[in-house]
């Protein structure tokens, strides 16, 4: 059995990683870390938990928990992970970590974008956790940057379209919407009910989002030359889930049902990715509870554009799903161990 700890796992990613680890076929959860509640019961917390297992948050030093686990998934705000991290790898532990700290391999880039990095050393060891183009190099990582919720959809909508050369990459534009758990487990007022409740709005216009530049890394190596996107993010009136429209001018002639193909070449091998029918698109209630990711494609003949729509679950493949898929992998395990296909629907 794999022995796993959770640092810092009170928040709503913390318990989507508990709530498929506890169940995992090869783990083991030996530790769970919170400040704020050590020493109650997980269930005394999340009591949906209840009569499920008797854990309690710890709140203990990375040394204490490397003592305990093999495998160390870091649910923590950007800014903190990269002071914990060094003392588990140190310590010869696998670490993967679901903040933004070690997602961006310049720390100029980085530290534009979020402040100064306390681990620079460690940004050329990261491997970026997308499975599905990074497989083999998160096989033999020590040290896995889950990526984030935003980047995951986009970055899997764009992939095979880059990868073929058959977009302009300076026409991207990316319309992407959000369940409020995105925002996070603490109190603040642009996510309290009657703020969200029967509203849509969005946030963080023109440029402003930290999400771009990770995705622009990533975009970037696929089409081979730089890339710069507009991207606007929206806040649903939902728990979860991420729809991502993608908009982009085509490079050559080409038909929905030939762009399908492509998709579905590309990921033909992958069992969380799937291509929709040509004339049928994603909808997030079809991916939320899942690891999954949804895609449908299309062409606009009369404005020669390529329209991509990407759905996901935040929490899971946008979090903590994928997360143990990396885990999954830096273990040896099948890939898909612990994880649900199917969604929660209705």
């Amino acid at each position: 059995m794999v022995k796993v700890g959770v640092y810092g796992a009170s928040g709503y990613t913390g318990q989507e990683l508990l709530k498929h680890l506890l169940f995992h076929p090869a783990v083991a959860v030996v530790a769970i870390t919170s400040r704020r509640y050590a020493g109650l019961p997980l269930e005394d917390v999340y009591p949906a938990f209840q009569g499920l297992t008797n854990l309690s948050f710890m709140n203990a030093s990375p040394d204490e928990v490397a003592c305990l686990a093999d495998v160390v998934f870091l649910a923590l705000p950007h800014g903190v992970s990269m002071t914990v991290a060094p003392a588990f790898m140190a310590a010869g532990k696998k670490v993967i970590d679901l903040s933004a700290d070690f997602r961006l391999r310049d720390v100029g880039g980085y530290e534009q974008w979020y402040g100064k990095h306390a681990a620079p050393q460690l940004l050329t060891e990261a491997a970026y956790g997308i499975p599905e183009l990074y497989r083999e190099t998160i096989r033999k990582a020590g040290l896995v940057a889950n990526p984030g919720c935003y980047p995951t959809s986009v970055i899997l909508g764009l992939a095979p379209i880059l990868k073929a050369g058959w977009i302009d990459t300076a026409s991207i534009i990316v319309d992407a919407k959000s369940g409020v758990s995105g925002t996070g487990r603490e109190p603040q007022v642009t996510s309290l009910f009657c703020e969200v409740n029967e509203g849509f709005k969005a946030y963080k216009v023109g440029g402003q989002h930290r999400h771009i530049p990770e995705m622009e890394q990533e975009l970037s190596i696929l089409a081979g030359r730089e890339i710069m996107i507009s991207f606007t993010p929206h806040l649903l009136p939902v728990n979860r889930g991420i729809l991502s429209t993608i908009y982009g001018s085509l490079q050559r002639d080409t038909t929905t049902a030939e762009l399908t193909d492509l998709y579905r070449h590309f990921y033909q091998d992958e069992t969380f990715i799937r291509i929709c029918k040509p004339g049928t698109f994603p909808n997030i209630s079809s991916v939320c509870g899942s690891n999954g990711c949804d895609i449908g494609v299309t062409v606009d003949q009369r404005t020669k554009r390529i329209i991509i729509l990407s759905a996901i679950d935040n929490l899971i493949k946008g979090a903590a799903g994928q997360a143990i898929q990396n885990m999954n992998l830096i273990c040896g395990l099948s890939e898909e161990a612990g994880l649900t296909r199917i969604s929660r629907f209705p």
